[in-house]
């Protein structure tokens, strides 16, 4: 089984405490960067240290989590080599990990009960990346990555 970096904020903290204990259940290691409590927090450093686990190899995947997990995702793909993915659905959560090798998944905990949110898990910890024609775009992405922040870099 895997390694997996999990966190939330606030909003995605029930939903975290419970797939900690799915993972664990599924043979899963969990390093678990917070939230702990359901008090108000900001998660862009919550999930900047998932993606940096994830990065750094000391975890294969990371999930993120909050109300939408749109910020959370935002959040994660600050860090350079994290591909954070917004999926709140299975066919998202599939086609990210086999088109896009999608390495940190991100959910919201107003938008996925939890019996939903375990599928897209044990579906994104169990598909692998493709590769072929999509290995090609996923190296480009990464080439991306370094001209971040060009403001005169007109995307060509």
């Amino acid at each position: 089984m895997a390694r997996i970096a999990i966190g939330s904020d606030h909003a995605g903290f029930d939903l975290k405490t419970h797939l900690v204990g799915f993972l664990a259940a599924e043979g899963h290691d969990v390093d678990d960067h917070g939230t702990d409590t359901p008090d108000p927090v900001d998660y862009p450093e919550i999930c900047a240290a998932v993606g940096r686990t994830v990065v750094a190899g000391r975890a294969e995947l990371g999930i993120v989590l909050g109300g939408s997990g749109q910020g959370e995702q935002l959040a994660a793909n600050t860090v350079r080599g994290v591909r954070a993915a917004l999926c709140n659905d299975l066919y998202t959560a599939r086609l990210a990990r086999e088109h896009n090798d999608a390495n940190v998944l991100s959910m919201g905990g107003r938008v996925v009960g939890a019996g939903l949110a375990e599928e897209i898990v044990a579906l994104f910890t169990t598909t692998t990346f493709e590769g072929g024609r999509h290995q090609r775009r996923v190296d480009q992405i990464t080439a991306l990555e370094g001209r971040c922040g060009d403001a005169d870099d007109s995307g060509r």
